[in-house]
């Protein structure tokens, strides 16, 4: 097999299982659903990547990497915080929408005890409560603790993405639909988080 062959062959694995996991929400799927899933043999699961449980790390690994990206836009920008928060936003709408089971997929392999531990995730969590005490002191977000800012802003993201099948169901809103119900989100989120 030749090494192109080879690093498609394990690609395709690997996006297989992310697509499997996070995007269909089949956190149980077998190395032979995988495999089949992939238009591969079970065995190759285990030539590229030696064990379910390695595979499973993998995509681990790259589904942190994902939710790092999100916070990193709102770290890295020298925008203005609405315009951060406005980015963030877009980041987290566009991951969820690709992969809607991503964090729920993370806190299922917390509880577990896989470790998502982040790096400089205490200087990262400083930096934007600052910031959000400072957009207070500008008075363009309402008065609070910056820990309910964060909870606020999660909440209006997280909450119609992580119900998204109860809430498909339930109202008979189709799948068309219920996308361009979570891309008005932004400005709605928006308007509700800050005073102007």
């Amino acid at each position: 097999m030749s090494a192109e062959k080879k690093d498609q062959t394990e690609y395709i694995i690997k996006e297989t299982a992310k697509r499997l996991f996070f995007k269909e929400g089949k956190f149980n799927a077998t190395t032979q659903e995988i495999a089949d899933a992939a238009g591969v043999n079970r065995t190759l699961i285990n030539y590229y990547f030696r064990s379910r449980n390695n595979l499973f790390q993998i995509v681990f690994q790259e589904a942190k990497k994902l939710e790092i990206n999100k916070t990193e836009s709102i770290m890295s920008s020298s925008h203005n915080f609405k315009q951060k928060i406005s980015d963030f936003i877009d980041c987290s709408l566009e991951i969820n929408l690709e992969y809607p089971y991503l964090e729920t997929y993370i806190v299922s392999q917390m509880n577990k005890g896989e470790s998502y531990k982040r790096d400089n995730a205490k200087d990262h969590s400083e930096f934007f409560f600052s910031n959000v005490e400072q957009a207070m002191e500008e008075g363009i977000i309402e008065e609070m603790e910056p820990i309910q800012f964060l909870l606020n802003m999660i909440s209006l993201i997280n909450f119609p993405l992580a119900m998204r099948p109860l809430l498909q169901e339930n109202l008979q809103i189709s799948e068309s639909n219920y996308k361009r119900i979570l891309k008005d989100r932004k400005e709605i989120i928006l308007r509700t988080l800050f005073k102007n």
